[in-house]
């Protein structure tokens, strides 16, 4: 079924005027067998919604799988279908290209020595996936990371897709990220911090255990002046696409244990000259969008 973005309601995307009018069709899910369209159907850049892919449908771990082995995720907000979305360009992390602060490495430096610091993977991953539910960010009103989506991801990560990275303090969970992994590829979805530079450390981490595990690119969906800063750039969808395919063919990681060792990953890297966007104060935005 083929759906026309000038037909959702007001709670959704607005109709499209104007010469990106010509575009107005997406794919509508019917049934779980409906395959995801395309991704060079989705939405151009100039539309009201460009990525915008697909709707309808249901978090079902086929359907995520399928989503995401093409490179498509879902988001949207409460009392929205289900939005497909394959943004062309697309924000990619190459792991060898992670730009390690000066202060970021010191921070790491302290929190390596301090009794009761460390990183764990995939121990509370329902608590980071809701506490990136649950954080403020700046010029958003809600969170795109709705109940049902806590609860298909949350399904997913039982089953060994789903994983989560975290900062630990004390005992006290105050920082982290979460995302997907399918063969050497990771997908990251969101982050959160409940303490200084929390959640730069998880991704620092996620870089060191990407590298250790030869997983050479995180997909960070689009871009963000946070991860910008970080070394995540820009990649056309066809470039993007072309990589992950021959990431999807590899192996997937089978132990994913962090170990204090795989900080060693960090001790070649360059300490650019730290900029704004790299101020520890600084607000940790979605790995997406």
């Amino acid at each position: 079924m083929i759906l026309q973005c000038g037909s959702y309601d007001h709670h959704s995307l607005p109709p499209l005027d104007g010469p990106a009018a010509r575009c107005t069709l997406i794919a509508w899910l019917t049934n779980p067998s409906d395959p995801l369209p395309d991704t060079r159907s989705a939405l151009p850049r100039g539309s009201d919604a460009p990525g915008l892919l697909a709707a309808g449908g249901e978090l079902t771990p086929q359907r995520l799988r399928e989503a995401y082995r093409k490179g498509v995720f879902p988001w949207y907000s409460a009392g929205q279908p289900a939005l497909w979305w394959s943004p062309d360009p697309r924000l990619v992390l190459f792991t060898d290209e992670f730009k390690l602060s000066r202060s970021l490495r010191k921070t790491i430096a302290r929190f390596n020595l301090m009794p009761g610091c460390e990183v764990r993977i995939d121990t509370a991953f329902r608590r980071v996936i809701s506490a990136c539910a649950g954080t403020p960010r700046d010029g958003q009103d809600g969170t795109w990371i709705v109940p049902e989506m806590v609860e298909a991801y949350c399904a997913w990560h039982a089953l060994g897709q789903a994983h989560s990275v975290e900062t630990w303090v004390d005992g006290e969970l105050v920082g982290g990220l979460y995302g997907v992994s399918f063969g050497r590829m990771f997908f990251g979805e969101s982050m959160f911090s409940h303490a200084s530079d929390a959640s730069k450390i998880a991704l620092a981490a996620l870089v060191c255990f990407c590298r250790e595990h030869r997983m050479p690119m995180i997909d960070c969906q689009q871009h963000t002046g946070h991860l910008a800063s970080m070394g995540a750039r820009e990649l056309p969808r066809g470039d993007f696409e072309a990589l992950l395919t021959r990431r999807l063919g590899e192996p997937p990681v089978v132990d994913w244990l962090y170990d204090l060792a795989l900080w060693r990953h960090l001790a070649a890297a360059q300490a650019p000259e730290q900029t704004p966007e790299q101020t520890p104060e600084q607000t940790p935005e979605d790995i997406g969008p």
